[in-house]
């Protein structure tokens, strides 16, 4: 029997980044508990955490790269991979140009180091405009209220937990989800210390969530009215003379506008479209304005509806006017390890949306990107620039994006080549022609280059591979700049010359700039210098070297637990990059946005409405492969109010049909009051039902796709976000 021994390792399952002590005999992760020593994370753990033994030893994981010969897929040499990628890629691009090629990124991206790093350099050699990604069915909204607002979409303020009075959480439900676009370990435990320390916690949720019944308050809102119910507070701020920007106020354009914007959101006149009475809005707009310090925190359930990105922006204009932004107690800009040093406060090149659009529909690009409900369209309309290959990595937008059935077929029937990087065959990649699956987590090195720049505390940790690649097996970074090269041209190159490239790109335009700490060096010289074991690592070492804190890699191998890089700060000005080089408070594209909201108030509620939910032991679509993380209360129902029950003939545990726009779908009811009445939730990242997947234990309860209801029409036009809340539904016994 193989001696046991630790290793540690940060946890890659979810946004929100915990040290993790693994216990490892020979080769095979046996167990996994929080590191107490974590500079971050301090031994918090949650299931999935745990679990990590089971995620990396799973045994439908993919061992090898598959290629389709004679219309199946078969195990085959990297070799024999790369060389089809290349041969068939290749010539499409050269004959169709890049625009036919789809790239399509996942979320699972974001919680690797190869995904962060080598994604972004595939699209500049590609330059293809067709890129669709996880975040216009999640985030989207609020990467364009901070572009507007601020000038840069990735300047996402986030409240600061451990400091704060008064928290109001929408569309939120951190004690199952670990938090998004927050990075916090034990979410829960920093609420809790909220209210210990005589702080108010308030959450709006059309469910009575874990983190609702956590709540001094919740606010059990109509679901797609979040933008109505912020305004109003805004509405009140200004009426009663609450507002206070304090020092924010010579870095902000626009009060006045704001202040006739909202002039009609009044808290009657929201009311009935809100199911919240206007006595409650009055009450929760005092409060937020009587904290001693405050933080609007709004996610997924504010933003994946028909107004989030005005919600998103409402977000951040109710911390202005409280002058509750950029102090410490309110909503902060995270200043990761590995961004450039902030740049001289001044006006900056500001946020453009819609710089081009989908052939099809005619969507608006945000942020380089095209909406993913769009994607089926793209591929599966005939005409000039259609997309006739895809690259997808880490995603499943068969599950993920509106209207499944139909990106099935597109897939199926209408492509000329696909090429998936992917550990699983799952519902989106069993369509590839070949499949490139990365190695477990255990085998790879962890770096957080997104989530640290959503941190609650400023901090850089790192983790080397806990355990050798196997024989046979290729690591992340290699696969992705294998798949670099094959499909630009340079097949057969050193993939190392990939990094290379980066690196002397990174370095030429670094000594170039005049506030670099590099501004004026040799770029061979500096290259030189970096160290580390492996491109990636040596691409690390340089961004932390160019970014803010003195720091190289050296300093993260030396402290395995992490380093500690101090609370978050105000970072006001130097964060904004608007053309006028202040906050700009009313924006163009949202100005021109809010008659729709206008009218939103005047329309009659429809008499039931889905939402999603989120499961502590799940994370979208990923996790429904593993034992311990499936079954118990992680299942796939359908959840009524009792009410509603009993006024559509519905029983618990008997199946119902539930229709929307999209198609109709059979699944269990379960009765409870923790939905509000008119609303029903069904989760999403569930049907796991197809041929040709190979993931036993998730076909084994596949649940269904709640996402098959949408037709993929519905989406928030400023940021192309598919609306996969709020939407009327239909729900009818099954005799």
């Amino acid at each position: 029997m193989s001696e046991s021994r630790t290793v540690l390792r940060i946890c890659p399952l979810c946004e929100a980044t915990c040290g993790l002590t693994l216990t490892i005999e020979g080769t095979k992760v046996t167990g996994a508990r929080g590191d107490r020593d974590d500079v971050f994370s301090q031994g918090f753990i949650c299931p999935k955490g745990a679990s990590f033994g089971e995620v990396d030893g799973d045994p439908d994981r993919l061992t090898g790269p598959l290629v389709r010969k004679d219309g199946v897929l078969q195990e085959a040499t990297w070799t024999e991979a790369f060389d089809l990628v290349a041969a068939r890629m290749r010539p499409l691009i050269e004959e169709y140009g890049p625009n036919s090629v789809g790239v399509v990124l996942g979320n699972p991206n974001v919680h690797t180091m190869a995904g962060a790093l080598y994604p972004p350099v595939l699209l500049s050699l590609l330059r293809t405009r067709g890129l669709f990604t996880a975040s216009t069915v999640d985030q989207m909204p609020k990467h364009v209220s901070s572009g507007l607002l601020f000038g840069d979409p990735f300047a996402i303020p986030v409240p600061d937990l451990d400091r704060t009075d008064h928290l109001l959480l929408l569309g939120a439900n951190p004690l199952d989800s670990n938090g998004s676009l927050c990075t916090a370990p034990d979410f829960p435990g920093k609420l809790k210390a909220l209210r210990r320390r005589g702080g108010t916690l308030v959450v709006v949720d059309p469910r009575r969530t874990r983190t609702a019944k956590l709540a001094d308050r919740h606010v059990p809102i109509r679901p797609g009215t979040d933008a109505l119910l912020l305004a109003a507070l805004a509405q009140v701020l200004f009426e009663e003379k609450l507002t206070d920007p304090g020092v924010l106020e010579e870095y902000i354009d626009g009060l006045a506008e704001v202040r006739e914007a909202v002039r009609d959101f009044t808290p009657e006149a929201v009311a009935a479209a809100c199911g919240i009475p206007a006595d409650e809005i009055r009450l929760l707009a005092r409060g937020l304005a009587a904290a001693p310090t405050a933080a609007v925190y709004g996610r997924v359930g504010s933003s994946t509806v028909e107004f989030g990105t005005l919600a998103n922006w409402l977000v951040d204009v109710l911390n202005i006017l409280t002058g509750n932004l950029d102090r410490p107690g309110g909503a902060l800009f995270p200043l990761s390890a590995t961004v450039p040093p902030p740049r001289p406060a001044g006006p900056g090149k500001g946020f453009a949306l819609g710089r081009w659009k989908s052939r099809v529909s005619g969507h608006p690009e945000a942020k380089g990107e095209l909406p993913l409900s769009a994607l089926a369209e793209e591929i599966d309309t005939p005409g000039e620039g259609r997309v006739r290959a895809v690259i997808a990595i880490a995603a499943n937008p068969v599950l993920s994006a509106p209207d499944g059935l139909r990106l099935d077929r597109a897939l199926s029937e209408h492509l000329d080549f696909m090429v998936s990087v992917d550990p699983y065959l799952n519902e989106t990649s069993r369509h590839a022609d070949v499949v490139l699956p990365p190695p477990p987590p255990s085998r790879s090195v962890h770096f957080d280059f997104a989530f640290n720049g959503f941190a609650v505390h400023n901090q850089a940790r790192y983790s080397p591979a806990a355990v050798p690649l196997e024989d046979g097996r290729m690591d992340e970074s290699e696969i992705h700049a294998r798949l670099i090269l094959a499909v630009s041209g340079m097949h057969g190159a050193d993939p190392v010359s990939v990094d290379d490239l980066v690196i002397e790109r990174a370095l030429t335009k670094a000594v170039a700039e005049p506030h670099s700490p590099l501004h004026g060096g040799d770029p061979k010289q500096l290259a030189a210098l970096l160290t580390g074991r492996t491109g990636p690592e040596r691409r690390l070492d340089m961004m932390l070297r160019l970014g803010p804190y003195d720091l190289v890699l050296d300093d993260l191998l030396a402290h395995p637990h992490g380093v500690d890089l101090g609370p978050l700060k105000p970072r006001l000005p130097q964060v904004l990059k608007t053309r006028s080089g202040k906050v700009e408070l009313l924006p163009d594209p949202i100005a021109a946005d809010l008659p729709r909201l206008r009218r939103a108030l005047d329309e009659r509620p429809a008499a039931l409405v889905l939402v999603g939910r989120r499961h502590l032991r799940s994370n979208n679509s990923w996790l429904h492969n593993i034992p311990s993380l499936n079954g118990g209360s992680n299942r796939c129902t359908l959840q009524v109010h009792p009410d509603d029950a009993a006024r559509l003939g519905l029983n618990d545990g008997e199946d119902a049909r539930i229709a929307a726009e999209g198609g109709e779908l059979k699944v269990p009811v379960e009765v409870t009051d923790e939905v509000r009445a008119g609303v029903v939730s069904l989760p999403h990242g569930w049907g796991h039902d197809r041929e040709g997947v190979r993931m036993a234990v998730a076909a084994a309860t596949p649940g269904v796709n709640v996402n098959q209801l949408l037709d993929g029409s519905l989406l928030d036009p400023l940021s192309g976000t598919a609306v996969l809340n709020g939407f009327p539904v239909e729900v009818t016994p099954i005799s």
